[in-house]
């Protein structure tokens, strides 16, 4: 073998990590291809160079350890093609898998908000979105459990605005329902965090107040209601005033169920609406509905000169 030949130096090397990409694994098919073109033509060149002598043992070995050489890289120049889209179809692979991952993760946070809201408009007055007859039954029914060890002391306040249907009548549908969205949003203000006002329906509301205070201050509570109840509400250039009548029922009794308790506060309203004294409590020696009068309620004329105080 002649020496004095140089060993090429003209093949361009790679600028960039090959494994990274697929345009810098090209770089590599690029150079295989260069190179193993190079190392048959180099043989060719040296045969020629030789052309009329005779080939030693060596030359031939040298020759063939050549050859051989050369069939390797083309061998591993099929191998590297075939695991460059073989790593191609795996990362269209994970591409879409990712996107049916991010698709159903979608679709089940879509499936999460719908039952929630579905949840919510069972739970809700659509009107107002004040939990409706349903919830507050639930919470109240949960509250005075009797299979509980300590029953919760609580207390149910009916409310019924007076004289409402006539404001239906003269200024439309869609003015009672502002003025009931108002009523509402006064109710939910005027009571405590974890107390719970409820829309049970029509003109009717119920509040649940936890932790029941004395009979003074739930008479506190309820005169608070009707405040806010009474203040005038505006409607455009329309200046309205409703008021309430307020039925109060306690849980004195460990064993009176939630239908027991509505039933009571329902009774109470309606005394207080007959009695015009704004609000009343239940007197456990009453019947239910249909009661003549509560012995029991507070006497009229506080509740009275105060109603009589509000604007009108």
């Amino acid at each position: 073998m002649n020496e004095s030949n140089p060993a090429p130096t003209d093949l361009a090397e790679p600028t960039v990590d090959p494994w990274s990409t697929d345009v810098e694994i090209v770089h590599w098919d690029v150079m295989f291809g260069a190179v193993t073109l190079r190392l048959r033509q180099t043989v060719d060149e040296w045969l020629a160079s030789r052309e009329g002598s005779h080939l030693s043992a060596a030359d031939a070995r040298l020759r063939a350890s050549a050859l051989e050489c050369a069939g390797a890289l083309d061998q591993l120049h099929d191998t590297l093609a075939h695991e460059a889209l073989r790593r191609q179809l795996l990362e269209r692979q994970l591409a879409n898998a990712q996107a049916l991952l991010a698709h159903t993760e979608n679709q089940l946070a879509d499936s999460r908000f719908g039952e929630l809201a579905a949840c919510h408009r069972a739970l809700h007055d659509s009107l107002t979105q004040l939990p409706n007859r349903h919830f507050f039954r639930e919470r109240l029914g949960h509250l005075t459990l009797s299979g509980q060890r300590k029953p919760s002391a609580v207390a149910v306040l009916y409310l019924d605005l007076d004289d409402f249907k006539p404001i239906n009548d003269e200024y439309g549908h869609d003015t009672g329902d502002e003025l009931l969205k108002i009523v509402a949003a006064r109710l939910a203000r005027a009571v405590r965090a974890h107390d719970l006002v409820s829309r049970v329906g029509g003109d009717e509301f119920a509040c649940l107040l936890l932790d029941v205070p004395s009979r003074e201050q739930l008479s506190h509570m309820a005169c608070k209601l009707l405040d806010a109840v009474a203040a005038p509400i505006k409607l455009g250039e329309l200046e309205l005033t409703v008021r309430t009548s307020i039925g109060i029922a306690t849980n004195t009794d460990p064993c009176a169920s939630a239908a027991v308790l509505i039933r009571s506060a329902d009774a109470a309203m309606y005394d207080a609406k007959r009695r015009k004294c704004g609000y009343a409590f239940f007197d456990e020696r009453a019947e239910l509905p249909g009661s003549p009068a509560v012995e029991g309620a507070p006497p009229a004329a506080p509740v009275a000169e105060r109603i009589g105080a509000l604007p009108g």
